[in-house]
């Protein structure tokens, strides 16, 4: 059995109809003869999507064989014993050259009742925006399922929904059931349940390559919204150079922002999880392995004490499960 290190993974890209060229612009990877990636998928255990490791030893398998070889001390007891086989969570990068359908994700009890996967929350950390840009976040109002269907049906969706501007270092918190869409010109990382079930409801009537409009799940999104208007859209969050900062705690991950601005020891004794450092800002190294902007880092269950050492200002997110 090799010895495991902290992992770096081939990225997986998806070319979408609302999808630009910021990945290759803004993170410097090249998506070949793509037209556009609308998203990279970084860590991924979403079958027929499995990363596969780039660096080290493990170079050239899959994140799927890697849990069932080293079980608990990759994931974690608790995380293993929860999840078994599948690895929980998601990492992903999107760019939004074009506004995203407005769609919403089931929960949990519905997702395993309707196809038998997870279900999706997922927050989003705005690594760049431009001027203007905006985005969908719940209801505006506590509604409910007539008015809304009324409000669907009667072609003023959008007049129902909270729309807000947005800017870099914006994070926003979406559990499953809350209404949604990434506005054109936003760059996003993205921290997912590993689940890839979306219920599209309002795609701007547009129309593909061949001039065809995507599938709306109008039904199946009627018992999978919130209809309550969120307490709180934004979170907010403090930005203290050389600490842990808190920015999302759920049941289903934690996310901490780390600014590194010298040399820093990280202790996760506490932990019994893997830990995911995804780059957002900067270039450095974490347990000798180099991380740059658009780079994710995987850090096995059994490491527990590592240096994260920056070339320049280092912005991370770290994120893990606490079970």
């Amino acid at each position: 059995m090799s010895e495991l290190y902290p992992l770096k993974f081939k990225t997986i890209f998806k070319e979408k109809l609302w999808g630009g060229q910021k990945i290759k612009t803004i993170l410097g990877k090249d998506f070949g003869e793509l037209e556009n990636c609308g998203e990279t998928w970084e860590l991924s255990g979403v079958p027929g999507n499995i990363s596969v490791v780039a660096n080290g030893a493990l170079s050239g398998k899959m994140l799927s064989d890697i849990v069932a070889e080293h079980k608990h001390e990759l994931v974690g007891g608790k995380i293993y014993k929860t999840y078994g086989g599948e690895f929980p969570l998601l990492i992903k990068f999107l760019d939004a050259d074009q506004d995203l359908s407005v769609q919403v994700h089931p929960n949990d009890d519905l997702a395993r009742k309707r196809h038998n996967c997870p279900g999706k929350a997922e927050m989003w950390y705005v690594v760049q925006a431009d001027s203007g840009s905006t985005l969908i976040n719940g209801f505006a109002r506590d509604t409910n399922k007539v008015e809304y269907l009324d409000y669907f049906q009667s072609g003023r969706i959008l007049e129902l929904l909270n729309s807000e501007e947005v800017g870099k270092g914006d994070v926003y918190y979406l559990p499953a059931g809350r209404v949604h869409t990434i506005g054109k010109g936003l760059f996003i990382a993205e921290i997912q349940q590993t689940s890839d079930i979306t219920y599209r409801i309002y795609d701007f009537d547009r129309v593909d390559k061949e001039g065809n409009k995507r599938e709306l799940h109008t039904g199946l999104a009627l018992d999978a919204l919130d209809y309550s208007k969120p307490d709180r859209i934004r979170s907010n969050y403090d930005e203290i150079p050389n600490e842990t900062n808190s920015i999302v705690s759920s049941p289903y991950f934690n996310t901490n922002k780390l600014v590194i601005e010298k040399n820093m020891s990280l202790d996760r004794e506490d932990l019994d999880c893997f830990k995911i450092y995804i780059g957002v800002g900067g270039t450095g190294k974490i347990a000798g392995e180099a991380i740059h902007l658009g780079e994710v880092i995987l850090i096995p269950a059994t490491m527990k004490s590592y240096q994260i050492e920056p070339e320049d200002k280092l912005e991370l997110l770290e994120t893990y499960i606490e079970v």
